[in-house]
């Protein structure tokens, strides 16, 4: 058996946890909007056509913004496509995805299904084949009260009020061979810093975020960083970072061990702020925004016989992963590792929120139903809210394939000031042993255990589906507390919630 120990002291506090580090993505891609979030004749759908199985879900979720509407979409989007008459709009062909875009759904009604879903916009900007004048132009319609052009036609559109959008993102992915409009560093940089610039005089209250790597694999990482940000370091709040990680080998130990990888990721990015911040003496700290992360590969097969039809459908069903047990390991295991930089990540996007590599997943003719993701998702959002304790631990390791020897156990402490309560999470990544787990919370009068949610014991390719929901949490009653300790065993292969009240 593994053994692991987390200390949580009162008086040792990383940082306040951003709630929109729990945030989520949705691209016109696939069935994300079309058959996701809005499906007119559904027999779940509003007056509007959104349907509403799908905003339940993402209530439960506490899901605080998303980012939109790409994601590789946006570089080639007119955003003056997705407003006035629904029947008066243009479809087109939407190079991406090689679909074809109707634009049914747009500005208008993306901030209403926001508003009934209860959370915010991250909007993106085209810096793929548009450009400033564009970025400006959209920024003005939504946020600008009145009295221009664009801000009385979107009052003559239907929305009297602004939007009042507060991020907004410089492009998507600008350093890949992939991304319409593919930029090298210096350009980038440069039309990301003129851009930025132009919109923080039409909205100075806007949070803007520059363009990062696409990955911590691409040949340009962290060059790109400190290029880029040599231009825009001045004028943007945020960089971005995308990571996705697959078990293509079928090597479940070091597939969970990626989450090591998306440490170090952030921690690079970190290191190539701090040294912009030093060449340009200045005494602005840049924060990171991880909007796109998540588990993708299941689906890259399938996805590539529609690509090769070349048939240009509407609402095509792409990236749409079936996720496994192993998959919400290293879901959760990701989460903690945003939890634990939480000093210095202050936004993230799980990629995406609804059929694309989502935790939801609808039928056309049926439910919506909740991937195996869905739950470590869900339970950080709800109970990851408040200050990040400072991560004093200890843990037996494995050995792995790829990444050497790693801890059994990886484990984050969230204190919620508001509510008075603690909650630990942690992922005992070891396959084959269960792990002695030992917590000392230090500095309190008093606490209890109240609860432990576990999701355990289940086939490491286990599914769910819409008939059978076979992979969901339970709650156990082990934790023994003893004073200031307590214990209880993580089973091999699992996710953890350990709630504990404080009196």
């Amino acid at each position: 058996m593994g053994k692991a120990k987390l200390i949580i002291e009162k008086d040792f506090k990383n940082a306040k946890i951003d709630d929109r580090i729990y945030g989520s993505f949705i691209e016109h891609l696939g069935r994300a909007v079309y058959g996701g979030i809005y499906q007119p004749g559904h027999f779940c759908a509003d007056e509007d056509g959104f349907r509403t199985d799908v905003i339940r879900l993402v209530k439960d979720l506490k899901v605080p913004i998303v980012r939109y509407p790409g994601g590789n979409f946006v570089s080639a989007y007119r955003w003056e496509d997705g407003i006035g008459p629904v029947n008066e709009r243009p479809k087109r062909l939407e190079p991406a995805w090689q679909s074809t875009e109707t634009n049914e759904v747009g500005l208008h009604e993306f901030h209403k299904w926001c508003e009934k879903a209860g959370t915010q916009t991250m909007m993106a900007v085209n810096l793929g084949t548009r450009g400033i004048e564009a970025a400006c132009d959209l920024l003005e319609y939504c946020n600008h009260p009145s009295g221009t052009r664009l801000s009385d036609l979107r009052i003559k559109n239907g929305a009297k009020d602004p939007f009042n959008i507060k991020v907004w993102c410089l492009g998507n992915e600008m350093d890949g061979p992939w991304q319409i409009g593919h930029k090298t560093m210096e350009e980038y940089g440069r039309l990301a810093a003129e851009t930025a610039k132009a919109m923080k005089i039409i909205d100075p209250a806007i949070e803007l975020v520059s363009c990062g790597s696409s990955g911590i694999g691409m040949p340009t990482f962290p060059e790109w960083e400190a290029v880029t940000l040599d231009h825009t370091y001045d004028y943007v709040d945020y960089i971005s970072l995308h990571q996705y990680y697959g078990n293509s080998n079928n090597d479940t130990a070091d597939f969970l061990a990626s989450s090591d990888d998306m440490d170090r990721f952030i921690k690079s990015v970190i290191a190539a702020c701090d040294y912009v911040k030093a060449k340009k003496r200045s005494k602005k700290t840049l924060n990171l925004s991880f909007d796109e992360w998540n588990v993708w590969f299941h689906s890259n097969g399938q996805d590539q016989k529609i690509y090769d039809q070349r048939l240009w459908p509407k609402a095509p069903a792409l990236l749409e992963d079936v996720y496994t047990f192993e998959d919400a390991l290293l879901v959760g295991l990701m989460l903690i590792t945003l939890m634990k930089n939480g000093d210095r990540v202050k936004m993230a996007c799980l990629a995406q929120l609804v059929n694309v590599i989502a935790p939801i997943m609808t039928q056309a003719d049926g439910s919506a139903w909740k991937q195996t993701i869905f739950y470590p998702y869900m339970h950080a959002s709800v109970f990851g809210r408040g200050t990040v304790m400072t991560p004093v631990m200890t843990s037996t390791v494995h050995e792995t394939s790829g990444h050497g020897a790693v801890t059994d156990v990886e484990a984050v402490a969230v204190l919620n000031e508001a509510e008075n309560t603690i909650t630990v999470f942690a992922v005992n990544r070891n396959i084959s042993e269960d792990a002695q787990f030992e917590m000392k919370i230090a500095g309190f009068e008093n606490f209890r255990a109240e609860e432990h949610i576990v999701m355990a014991g289940y086939d490491l390719k286990a599914v769910n589906s819409p008939t059978c929901e076979h992979v969901q949490p339970q709650v156990i009653s082990d934790l023994v507390v003893d004073g200031e300790d307590t214990v209880c065993t993580l089973k091999a292969a699992s996710w953890n919630v350990m709630r504990f009240q404080l009196d």
